[in-house]
């Protein structure tokens, strides 16, 4: 038989599955300085079936214990490979005697299960890893067991084609099981990057004694196109089926209406940034923005959202064209990677490769005029199991295709358009008990709206593929209501005008000439916000962060020790920007990384701890530079700008804080003090977060990024700019309300009015433009602790009268 029969066909290009998590069924992108590290090969890294770990030999051999305590472990090693279990086990650990063969059944037949087998395949090993859903350290383990692996096994692997099956290591000859995984606990699968000797290699990682032990298992195939093949049927199996009988009793009663099935379709368009990591592109309230000549993927999300729920089988088409009311004849298909359920089984993803340099796509592969942009088209063909024919779901979207020197990406940024479509459906037939529906239409909400308003010359629409049209007003800003905005709100853009970022570029070559001394015109250009493209380095920089090597090893150090405020830190992981795509998904890379930040400043820091706040600023910094850079900023704020002061001798030094803002109120925007005077309304009732999160809590990113900028570099007491700014710009509105109306105003109103980028880019002017002396005010505070009040009184006056308060 020929070798590749065993593979199977497969559309897709062999690196279109690099690593998948099994708690987000979504493709993750290989990131360039992610590349395996070689090892030289060290006595902790023994070759073969072992655990490999960062500790003593006698912590790998205490580790090694506990594996071979598993029953499938003993059998594998018992029963196919004794030679090998005498020649490199005992030798290294002679304290380890295995069960006898005889004691052990002589293998069991695979059960029935719908399943895909793979042959011609070797297993390298397994190791222990500190981080199961790594790419960095799992393509290390991979290349260390490829190349230290001296006598492999042979093996035939079984993947199920069912999240509730289990993967299965089969013995080639016999077929008979060796070992087994359930798909519950595989966290991630990973393979090896093209052009390395680990190409034709991949690995799984799963949990092991209830989550204590993680270990990946490593394998080389002979056949290199299996490797995506294999992964294929990994994301297969990683797919959740919602659970049907729950769906059904949660179901809506029959109405009128019982016949409409709505459905909300997102569209999301990626970009290769040239080093083969995928981003999603920015989209303003107009159009997406693209650039020319970088291949892309279109990613669509299906979710039913009324109605009896209808099961969504497959896709068979996914389709492009430029233009708007496109003929079915002019859409292009599309390059299907993946497809299947997300991980709560709520939404089918769609995953297609779209290269922009096909002449087909070459009117949004031009540049587009600035006051301009086009339209596109977008199209998924659905076959839903109730359904006798398939359902076309048709997006129309505007793009602008921007110049490479005025567009920059933002990595965390994944901004969709979504769309509300009704699907009528008739009763037809049935088949085996089940009800079959004809469709009688398909309509979407803007379909429904243009419906309702009579047609106006204001409504342009083309059928042509170079039609362009004028770009419209900004849209309103979203309705108000009386719900607070969530952490990690708002869309920052790498944006940046050309000149800007030259001038930066001279600033940063000569400051890393001598990065002792800031450059004069640093705290100027800072005042204008550092761009974002350029944050992460900046901040390191203003931190003082460009020789923390000790830093990043004691990192990695401390995220191995435990917490004595673990409990905490996980319950407020969950609750720190919950609006954020990457801190959203629990237990994904984000909050990992967020946890063990938090954790890591915990042990580092025993006085203080963790307190609640901190995994704002920590996810802030995390947004722009990686975990060990984040851990090392965080701890020079905490530090070196006086962050951890506000968090000791029982807030001593905070309210101090809200004492001097009380003072510079009384001086600056009098009318509003003697209001709050009234009231009854002190700083610490709406202030705390701003100072202990600075501001990261509740604003959006666009105005949080911009305080980092000051803080970093002109300390602290920007804090006091801030407040006092917000409290002059919402002046008018505080004084028309009561206590409680105060409270809420601080609460929803104030953060939301800073959504627009306009309203917070005068926000910060304003701040920068104040001369506050908090020095001078504390020096109130102190004078005041231990003066009389009349003769506090009498030195407040002539404090006010001197030049400690210059005028705004």
């Amino acid at each position: 038989m020929d070798d590749k029969a065993s593979v199977g066909k497969i559309s897709v290009s062999s690196d279109s599955v690099s690593t998948l998590n099994s708690e987000d069924f979504v493709l993750v992108s290989r990131l360039e300085d992610e590349t395996p590290s070689t090892n030289n090969g060290s006595d902790d890294e023994k070759t073969g079936l072992k655990i490999v770990g960062n500790g003593s030999e006698q912590q790998l051999q205490q580790e090694l214990e506990d594996v071979l305590m598993d029953p499938s472990i003993k059998r594998f090693l018992s029963q196919v490979c004794p030679k090998y279990c005498q020649f490199h086990l005992e030798s290294l650990f002679p304290s380890l005697l295995l069960d006898e063969p005889s004691d052990l059944s002589p293998g069991t037949p695979v059960p029935d299960e719908d399943s895909v087998v793979f042959s011609k395949l070797t297993y390298l090993g397994c190791a222990s890893v500190n981080a199961p859903r790594s790419e960095v350290e799992a393509l290390r383990m991979v290349s260390i067991l490829r190349s230290q692996c001296q006598m492999p096994l042979d093996v035939t692997l079984s993947v199920p084609g069912v999240s509730e099956g289990t993967v299965r290591l089969l013995d080639p000859q016999t077929s008979t099981e060796i070992a087994n995984y359930p798909i519950y606990k595989i966290l991630f699968c990973v393979r090896g990057h093209d052009g390395t000797p680990e190409s034709d290699c991949f690995a799984f990682t799963e949990s092991h004694y209830n989550a204590e032990i993680f270990r990946i298992h490593v394998f080389r195939c002979e056949i290199q196109e299996a490797v995506s093949r294999i992964l294929y049927s990994f994301a297969t199996a990683f797919r959740r089926s919602a659970n049907k009988a729950s769906l059904t009793a949660m179901a809506p009663p029959l109405t009128p209406d019982s016949d409409v099935f709505t459905f909300t379709v997102s569209l999301e368009i990626k970009e290769d940034d040239g080093k083969g990591t995928f981003s999603a592109v920015s989209k303003d309230r107009q159009s997406f923005k693209l650039r020319p000549g970088m291949d892309k993927k279109i990613v669509i999300y299906v979710q039913q959202t009324s109605n009896k729920e209808l099961a969504i089988e497959r896709c068979f088409g996914l389709l492009l064209s430029p233009g708007k009311n496109v003929k079915n004849s002019d859409m292009h298909l599309l390059d299907l990677e993946s497809m299947g359920k997300s991980s709560d089984g709520k939404s089918y993803i769609i995953t297609g490769s779209w290269n922009p340099n096909t002449p087909q796509f070459q009117a949004v592969n031009e540049e587009t005029p600035k006051d301009k942009f086009m339209y596109m088209t977008t199209a998924v063909d659905l076959v839903i199991t109730e359904v006798e024919e398939p359902v076309r779901f048709l997006l129309e979207t505007r793009v602008r295709v921007c110049s490479p020197n005025d567009r920059l990406f933002w990595p965390f940024s994944k901004r969709s358009y979504t769309e509300t479509f009704y699907l009528k459906l008739r009763p037809e037939r049935k088949s085996n008990s089940d009800t079959l529906y004809e469709v009688v239409s398909l309509e979407s909400d803007t379909e429904r709206e243009r419906r309702k308003t009579t047609a106006s010359p204001g409504i342009l629409s083309s059928g042509s593929h170079g039609s362009m049209v004028p770009s419209p007003p900004e849209d309103d800003e979203e309705e108000d209501n009386d719900e607070p905005l969530l952490s990690g709100s708002g869309d920052v853009s790498k944006e940046c005008g050309e000149k800007i970022l030259e001038t930066w570029g001279d600033l940063l070559s000569k400051w890393h000439l001598n990065l002792a001394v800031r450059p004069k015109q640093l705290p100027a250009l800072v005042r204008s916000g550092v761009p974002e493209a350029l944050r992460g380095e900046v901040w390191q920089l203003l931190a003082g962060c460009h020789n923390n090597d000790h830093l990043v090893e004691e990192y990695r150090t401390l995220i191995t020790k435990e917490s004595p405020q673990d409990s905490a830190i996980t319950r407020d992981i969950n609750r720190t920007f919950p609006a954020h795509d990457y801190f959203k998904d629990t237990g994904g890379d984000g909050q990992d990384s967020l946890y063990k930040i938090c954790k890591a400043y915990s042990v580092y820091d025993e006085e203080i701890g963790y307190c609640q706040g901190q995994s704002f600023l920590a996810a802030v910094l995390l947004l722009h530079m990686p975990e060990e850079q984040a851990f090392s900023v965080l701890v020079k704020i905490m530090f070196e700008y006086g962050l951890r002061e506000l968090f000791k001798q029982n807030f001593e030094d905070l309210h101090c804080k809200f004492f001097q803002l009380e003072r510079l109120m009384q001086e600056y925007i009098p009318d509003l003090y003697a209001h709050f005077l009234n009231l009854g309304l002190e700083a610490h009732m709406y202030a705390s977060q701003w100072f202990l999160t600075l501001f990261t809590a509740k604003f959006p990113l666009y105005m949080v990024f911009h305080i980092i900028d000051l803080l970093l570099c002109e300390g602290i007491s920007i804090i006091f700019n801030v407040a006092l700014a917000l409290l002059k710009t919402s002046k008018d509105d505080l004084l028309q309300t009561d206590f409680e109306g105060a409270l809420k105003f601080f609460r929803v109103p104030v953060p939301k009015r800073y959504r627009s980028e306009e309203n917070a880019k005068k926000l910060m002017e304003l701040a920068c433009s104040m001369k506050v002396c908090s020095a001078c005010v504390q020096a109130v505070y102190l004078v005041q602790t231990e003066m009389p009040s009349r003769i506090f009184g009498e030195i407040y006056q002539w404090i006010l009268c001197s030049e400690w308060f210059p005028e705004n």
